[in-house]
Order: structure tokens, then sequence, then C-alpha cells
């Protein structure tokens, strides 16, 4: 498969009372097209930033964000509007995310009418089309977002961002708002929606049993950095960063007669306003060298499409853990 997404050290800062917070820290990855790149870590770590800069919603502050090919983090306005129609995101908050004062048909009818795409009949055909691929009723699209439940609204969301036959969609979250009984659902239709329409994703969340459930490869980030990424089952059986595999010890299995030692991680993470000199991870790992406090671990490939960030990989210490 080739390159649909790429992005080479990546970076976006804000200000915060006059101090700069890098919330992504030269990040570089990239997406195959049709596949689905998970990224993961804990609240603050900097994942929705990265997709939001992605998709161009912040500017990034440096680095480089390519597109088939194509460099478009320094594209003009006018060029910008049109690869949005080909670049979609589904919001963390099916409550925040849809205007209440708006009927879904519009809603979902939103972009259609920004891309003139859709007219008429034809939108209207549209728009009761996508309601039915999202599980919603055609007739659904003259109601307003407070009649439907969380998981409708979510499916309303994902409605709009296809409504413009986008070949990248950013997914932010978009079930750690919803009830568990509803989580498995929403996740079943977006492996069908990649299946039948060709579709890439981001897929951005917290909860690892579900990223892997859905990613193709798994990114894991920490303090605005990327520590480890490679394929999804190379990730979950055999993680190679200490943060990575504190993350996975700590992942419930439903088996009584099944137990695994729970890495602990020390004390809390880090402020961005002010991280650790070296390794990010330093204050909180077990494994901590002198060489931790004073360089940046690179990320490199310690084997085919395997990459860490850890200057103990390959050592007996890291075997101990």
């Amino acid at each position: 498969m080739s390159k649909l997404l790429e992005i080479k050290n990546l970076k976006k800062e804000f200000l915060v009372n006059g101090q700069p917070l890098k919330a992504v820290d030269d990040v570089s990855f990239y997406i195959k097209k049709g596949e689905t790149l998970g990224l993961v870590g804990e609240s603050g770590c900097g994942k929705t930033t990265c997709g939001r800069t992605i998709l161009g919603i912040y500017e990034p502050t440096s680095g480089e964000v390519y597109y088939k090919g194509e460099r478009i983090d320094k594209l003009k306005n006018r060029e910008k509007i049109k690869l949005k129609k080909r670049m979609q995101i589904i919001f963390q908050d099916p409550y925040a995310s849809l205007n209440p004062r708006m009927t879904v048909g519009d809603i979902v009818g939103e972009g259609m009418d920004i891309f003139n795409i859709y007219k008429g009949k034809e939108r209207k055909a549209r728009i009761e089309q996508l309601l039915r691929v999202v599980g919603l009723n055609g007739e659904h699209m003259n109601r307003f977002p407070h009649e439907f439940s969380g998981g409708q609204r979510q499916r309303i969301g994902i409605a709009r961002a296809l409504a413009i036959d986008p070949e990248f969609i950013v997914c932010d979250e978009p079930i750690s708002a919803l009830d568990v009984s509803i989580q498995a659902q929403i996740i079943n239709l977006l492996i069908n929606l990649q299946k039948e329409l060709g579709l890439t994703y981001l897929f951005i969340a917290h909860d690892l049993s579900v990223v892997r459930h859905i990613s193709d490869r798994i990114g894991v980030m920490y303090l605005g950095k990327i520590i480890e990424i490679g394929n999804s089952e190379a990730i979950y059986n055999n993680p190679q960063h200490p943060y990575t595999k504190a993350l996975m010890s700590s992942i419930p299995v439903p088996d009584p007669d099944y137990t695994v030692e729970v890495i602990e991680m020390k004390g809390e993470i880090p402020s961005p306003l002010n991280p650790p000199s070296g390794c990010a991870f330093r204050t909180r790992c077990q494994m901590t060298q002198d060489i931790c406090k004073s360089e940046i671990p690179p990320l490199i490939e310690i084997e085919e499409g395997r990459f860490c960030a850890c200057h103990l990989v390959g050592s007996k210490l890291m075997k101990k853990i």
C-alpha cells in the first residue's frame, strides 16, 4: 500500500502565560492508504492536538505534512478548503459537536452545501442514504440533536464526516463519551465503513483494548512525543518501551485464571510547560540511567517497521521489566 499521509518532525506549541507549551514535539509517522493507525497515550499527551494540526485546524509551529506526496501544511486558504473535502474528523463529544439549532438533515448536509456537490432532491436522497448507512432512519433528518441518544448522535457525526466522500478521517476518541454497551457498535460501524468505502483512519484513543481491535499499526505518545510505533500485534504482544510495557500490563483481561504483573509508573506525568531533560519518561521509569537524564532518545528502527525511542532497548536491564 502507498502512503496516504506522512508527517515529518511536526511541532505544535501554545503560549501559556508567556511560556511555550510543546503539545506536539517533533513527531513523525505515516499512514498507508486503507489502514488504521491508532494513536494512544494518557490524557494531555498531545494526541488530539496532533490530529487537529494534521487537518489544519491548528497551524503547525514547524514540521511538514504530506498528503499523497504533496506538502499541505503550506497551502493557501483556497487550496486548504479543497483539501478538506478529502480529510474529515469525527469529534469526541457527540453532544457538543452538533449544532442544537440545526436539524439532522442540515447538519449532515452542511458540507454538501459548502462544496456545492449535492442539490435539491439529490441532496435529500444523499442525506437519507447516509443516515441509513450509519444505522439511522432516513426520516430522522427532520429531527434535532436533542431528540437522540449519545450513540445516535455519534452516528450523525459519522454521517456528517462521510457526506463529502472523504478519503481520510481523524477519529478523535469517538467512543470515549459513550456507554460501554454502545462503544462496540460504533467501532464495528467504523470498521465496516472502512471496508466498504476504502477509508483511512487516524484513530485517537486512550482505551488500549479498543485500539487493538480496530488498528493495523499503533503509535504510543508520551508528553508530546511518539515513543514507540509499529504493527498492532507486535506492540501488544512484545512492547519494547518501558512506558508501553506499563500501559499494556494495565489492560484488564476477562479471564479469572489469567494473571499478569502490573508495572507501576512512579509519580505523576510531568507538566508539558516544564518537561524533564533528556528522556521525557525518565521521571516515572524504573530503569532510568545517567544517559536518560542528559540525552533525548531518538526514535530508531529496531526491526522492520518497528520504531522505539529508548536508550535501553535491547539491553539486559530492559529484559528485567
